[in-house]
């Protein structure tokens, strides 16, 4: 088979550029070794997230670092046994989280969320699967004044980046969602993110598209990927050797795992996370997703979706759904949740970077390998702007937006 770019993982970000790349004349063939949209993609909290102008930083005030350390909590948790191989890429992360380089790079992060609305909706309208974009925001719910004041002049500070937001009293929250169980102090409502309530239903219908026009995919192992005279070949399940002029490595996690053949040792290190669905008791629901105590209910097609923050262990380590055991009474206490709706948690794996920002662009030393991963909680959100980006540098075209900050060599 021979075709002209091979975009290895059906992500919500592979599938995205793949979709772009097909869409300017290439011929592309997608590969995964599992349909499109089953991994990362699949298990997010359903929000292409344009407030997220702020990247999640390492703590650095005393309170919050001991709070973390003693392993409590519902957002973050962490193996100790996983420490030792994380500390490399966790001091990177807390030296970028000082102000002023936070402050630098929140400036060449936002560049990259403005567009994701835009982008998302670009892509949804030639899909048909507008209607999975829910213009309705989300709330992120408070139990004390401290917290909720100082959320409120994070979201004061956001305007600068063209965010919209607007602040509730406890009544109005009850008012806006009157299942959610009373006892808070109010609410900040984000009103420029999209929900979605089929995430994997969204990826799957950009993953349509490109086949609608004319693309390919196969079952495959990306670490098949191999160098060839004009170019590059990977094979897929049946056996079929893929040929194409430029590849793209666009794999989340497992990008390392693949990079590390042709000499990149992409500096990637992994935040898990889980979800569980509920089934609402009787007539209960939400119109838009709910944070609050750490954890995430967002109302999806199978029930309600229970999400967990971030889990640090070794890779490949088994599932430990320690955070939704966690969270699970208190969300029983703010919302009516039934039965789990499944017998056990999904897993996926976040891939992070020590600076925040994803590594996208030409691989250093090849001419016709690129690179379009480490997006960290945001994978979902900037599939179709990092699609776009990629496509136009790949075919020579103004980006839209600057790549400089988000280069694989600046590690």
């Amino acid at each position: 088979m021979q075709v002209d770019v091979i975009v290895l993982g059906a992500g919500m970000v592979g599938v995205s550029i793949a979709t772009h790349l097909q869409k300017r004349g290439k011929q592309v063939v997608l590969l995964d070794r599992r349909n499109p949209g089953e991994e990362t993609s699949y298990g997010n909290g359903g929000l292409v997230q344009r407030e997220a102008v702020f990247p999640h930083p390492f703590p650095r005030e005393f309170g919050e670092l001991w709070r973390i350390a003693k392993n409590r909590s519902i957002d973050v948790h962490y193996h100790l046994d996983a420490l030792a191989g994380l500390a490399p890429s966790l001091f990177g992360y807390w030296r970028n989280s000082a102000p002023e380089r936070y402050a630098a790079i929140t400036r060449q992060w936002v560049t990259l969320i403005a567009t994701c609305t835009a982008e998302h909706r670009a892509l949804a309208e030639e899909a048909g699967s507008t209607a999975l974009l829910r213009p309705v925001g989300f709330l992120r719910a408070f139990n004390d004044t401290a917290t909720r004041d100082k959320e409120f002049a994070k979201a004061e500070r956001a305007r600068a980046y063209g965010v919209n937001s607007a602040t509730l009293t406890a009544a109005q929250l009850q008012e806006m969602e009157p299942h959610l169980r009373n006892g808070f102090c109010g609410a900040l409502h984000w009103t420029d993110p999209y929900p979605v309530n089929d995430p994997h239903g969204l990826t799957m219908s950009y993953a349509r598209l490109f086949e609608r026009l004319g693309g390919q995919f196969v079952i495959g192992d990306a670490m098949t990927l191999e160098r060839r005279s004009a170019g590059w070949r990977a094979t897929a399940a049946d056996g079929t050797p893929v040929e194409a002029e430029e590849a793209v490595i666009a794999l989340g996690i497992w990008s390392g795992a693949v990079t590390r053949k042709f000499g990149y040792r992409a500096p990637l290190f992994g935040k898990r996370g889980y979800h569980l669905h509920f089934k609402p008791q009787g007539n209960a629901g939400l119109t838009r997703p709910v944070a609050s105590n750490g954890f995430l209910l967002a109302p999806m097609r199978l029930g309600i979706r229970l999400t967990t923050g971030v889990d640090f262990a070794r890779p490949n380590a088994p599932p430990t759904p320690v955070q939704l055991r966690r969270a699970e009474p208190i969300a029983r206490r703010i919302f009516p949740l039934g039965e789990p709706v499944e017998p056990q948690p999904w897993m996926g794996v976040r891939p992070a970077t020590p600076d925040m920002l994803p590594i996208l662009g030409r691989a250093p030393g090849e001419g016709h390998l690129w690179f379009a991963f480490g997006h960290a909680h945001q994978g979902f959100t900037l599939g179709p702007t990092t699609g776009r980006l990629i496509a136009e540098m790949m075919m020579g075209d103004a980006p839209f937006v600057d790549p400089t900050p988000f280069r694989a060599d600046r590690f």
